[in-house]
Order: structure tokens, then C-alpha cells, then sequence
């Protein structure tokens, strides 16, 4: 498993293979073929999955929440990056380039 590691605003992400996400209501669900562990990824988090199909910036990902729910940026960067290094340290995430 990956250590802690800090994710910047200007940091590239994109989702990681061997998982298998499915849409649930309005939240995604997804199972880690790689890890064997699911996980409920809500309302905001199957939207920021959704945005790491390609190669993304945090503040690319901040940008357009922002433009979609009502959040004050410094809350919406502080949720977004805590959600990211989530994901990155379960390795259902990575780095771009």
C-alpha cells in the first residue's frame, strides 16, 4: 500500500485500472479487483471518479464542483484532496506521468 502522500491543486490524476464501478441511485459503488475491497463512493465522490477518466488537475476537479454544488473553495479543495489521497493511498488512483 502507498504511504501518505501530499496531493497538490496542480497535481495530474487519473483513475487506476481493475476496478469495476457501478452506478447505484445517484451514488457509484466500485470494487478494487486489485485490493478485493468495495467501496461507496457517493453522490460528489462518483462525480470525481467520473472526472479522473482522463488525465485531470485537482484544481481542474475543485473547478468544476464548484461550478456544480454550492461549496466555498477552500472547503471544496480541503474535501477534494483529502478524498484524492484516499483513493491514491487504497491505489485505486494514481499519478499522471
Amino acid at each position: 500500500m502507498i504511504k501518505s502522500q501530499n496531493i497538490s491543486l496542480h497535481d495530474s490524476l487519473i483513475q487506476g485500472k481493475d476496478n469495476i464501478v457501478s452506478d447505484m441511485g445517484t451514488e457509484k459503488v466500485m470494487l478494487s479487483v486489485h485490493n478485493g475491497k468495495y467501496y461507496n463512493l457517493g453522490e460528489v465522490g462518483g462525480r470525481i471518479w467520473d472526472l479522473l477518466v482522463t488525465p485531470v488537475t485537482v484544481q481542474q476537479i475543485v473547478s468544476t464542483l464548484m461550478t456544480e454544488y454550492n461549496v466555498e473553495q477552500s472547503e471544496c479543495e480541503q474535501r477534494v484532496v483529502s478524498f484524492l489521497e484516499h483513493l491514491l493511498e487504497e491505489e485505486i488512483i494514481q499519478f499522471n506521468g
